[in-house]
């Protein structure tokens, strides 16, 4: 699998040590992902590396790949607080001898976590969330179910919090990776709450991942629309002004100024035939 880790178009590869990976093979893991990274040392696709939990001994073994490896950020599991600045100090004392920034992603999978939500996401150096929906729903002992009605909350919170700082909200992966279907149902549902992206385990999910997530061609020409007519506004002293009949203002301004940008980013354009 890692050998066409690069080919699929996703944001970022996760390399996960710890729940797909046996106890007994942590070391063989650490060595497989250094081989791999060595010979690809650039991907188009940022390296996430999943981490094993702090209270483990592999820990500070997986850290230890940061040294030598192109390696862009860490996924921390079970995160809380405390771990997640701990993690952060230590990433700041590499970040000096090396030379080089990492991204945090703490994963919020306990009901302990959300408590601390909000500390966890201002740790310095966190740039998203994940939400861990199978792990959050063992935590509360309550049934996960292809729905997602389970997750509606934490979902929602998770968002609030990760656009009031400013940062990802990456909603759980769908594990039924046949289930196209399903899958779509379940990102438009974690969108329509806010969440910004969402975890794949199969790279048959990330073109329909990438469908919902990213700005279709109704949306983008819209906001095209509203910021040329924002634009004919300005120029004659409006801060308001009307579109096809709708009182255009500056909330709906700022939501056309995020639908380009992440058109631009996503690299997604209006229909040829859009005049």
């Amino acid at each position: 699998m890692m050998q066409t880790a690069d080919v699929f178009g996703a944001d970022s590869v996760i390399f996960d040590l710890e729940d797909s990976v046996h106890i007994n093979e942590k070391a063989s893991a650490r060595n497989l992902i250094k081989d791999y990274l060595l010979g690809h040392p650039v991907l188009p696709s940022k390296v996430i590396l999943r981490v094993n939990a702090p209270d483990t001994a592999d820990y500070s073994f997986d850290l230890q790949l940061l040294d030598t490896l192109k390696i862009d950020g860490i996924m921390l599991p079970k995160a809380s607080e405390k771990s997640t600045k701990a993690l952060a100090e230590m990433l700041k004392r590499k970040e000096e001898s090396l030379g080089r920034q990492f991204d945090i992603i703490p994963i919020i999978e306990l009901a302990s976590s959300f408590l601390e939500l909000k500390n966890i996401a201002s740790v310095k150096g966190v740039t998203g969330l994940l939400l861990g929906g199978e792990d959050f729903c063992s935590d509360m002992e309550i049934k996960r179910t292809r729905e997602g009605k389970e997750l509606w909350f934490p979902r929602a919170e998770l968002a609030i919090v990760s656009r009031a700082l400013g940062i990802d909200a990456i909603d759980t992966p769908f594990a039924d990776v046949n289930d196209d279907e399903g899958l779509t149902q379940d990102a438009l549902m974690a969108s329509s709450l806010g969440m910004t992206a969402k975890a794949a385990i199969h790279p048959r999910q990330i073109p329909l991942i990438h469908a919902v997530f990213s700005p279709s061609n109704d949306q983008i020409l819209w906001a095209k629309n509203v910021l040329d007519a924002e634009k004919k506004a300005s120029k004659n002293g409006l801060g308001v002004f009307s579109l096809d009949g709708k009182m255009i203002d500056q909330p709906i301004i700022k939501r056309a100024r995020t639908i380009m940008q992440k058109a631009q980013r996503y690299e997604v354009g209006v229909p040829e035939n859009e005049e």
